[in-house]
């Protein structure tokens, strides 16, 4: 007869590592927030986040999106390298060896535990070579300027490196759809850069996301 330990112990099933009530610690009354690694959390006030954009825009003007995509793709690096590490202590395998369900699973409650919204990903154009990724209440769409554009550049920036690092390849992101133009939610498309390059000008054109997505669908036939 198996013994029920045998069976936990070697188990892969270690549990939702990025659940917010056990991976969010720390002294609240003294504002000290720690994952459950140990390592400090950063709150981030939605006033710094308005700053941020307004500075930008005052400064480099229409340049703004893109100095806070590069940020993106930069923090989305670091995000990636500890997002991986934590991972892989945690269930004790690299995530190389994960489950791509698995894997996509733990994204979306990291996302979420960290307070940047809540995520989804649509494989409806995989065979195309597009990845849709959905975000609700984003705090970055929430504290953007508004405008006829979408505004999430810094999360458009994340999700280009942190797929060019899944994949091994190197993806691009752009965003189709925008909270703070009055969406339902934030749509952002990775794909190969050769691919996305005609997205901004159906942008331009007011071409909303489905539209883009079908024309995106029928280059690729």
């Amino acid at each position: 007869m198996i013994e029920v330990a045998e069976l936990i112990k070697d188990s892969s099933l270690g549990g939702n590592y990025f659940a917010t009530d056990a991976y969010v610690q720390g002294d609240y009354e003294f504002g000290l927030i720690e994952n459950r690694q140990g390592s400090r959390l950063l709150a981030l006030p939605e006033v710094l986040l308005k700053a941020i954009h307004t500075s930008l825009e005052n400064e480099v003007g229409p340049a703004a999106g893109l100095v806070l995509f590069n940020c993106g793709r930069w923090w989305g690096k670091n995000f990636y390298r500890r997002f991986s590490e934590e991972l892989s202590n945690y269930y004790g395998k690299p995530i190389a060896q994960m489950e791509m369900v698995e894997l996509l699973q733990c994204l979306k409650q990291c996302w979420k535990s960290h307070g940047w919204g809540t995520m989804d990903l649509d494989m409806d154009y995989y065979q195309q070579g597009f990845l849709v990724v959905k975000v609700w209440n984003s705090a970055f769409a929430e504290t953007a300027t508004s405008g006829d554009t979408p505004k999430c550049f810094l999360e458009a920036g994340i999700f280009s490196v942190f797929f060019s690092q899944i994949t091994g390849r190197n993806l691009h992101c752009v965003q189709t759809s925008c909270e703070s133009m009055g969406a339902e939610c934030n749509h952002f498309v990775v794909g190969l850069i050769d691919r996305l390059k005609p997205v901004e000008d159906w942008l331009k054109a007011d071409q909303d996301h489905s539209q883009i997505m079908n024309r995106l669908a029928v280059a690729q036939e």
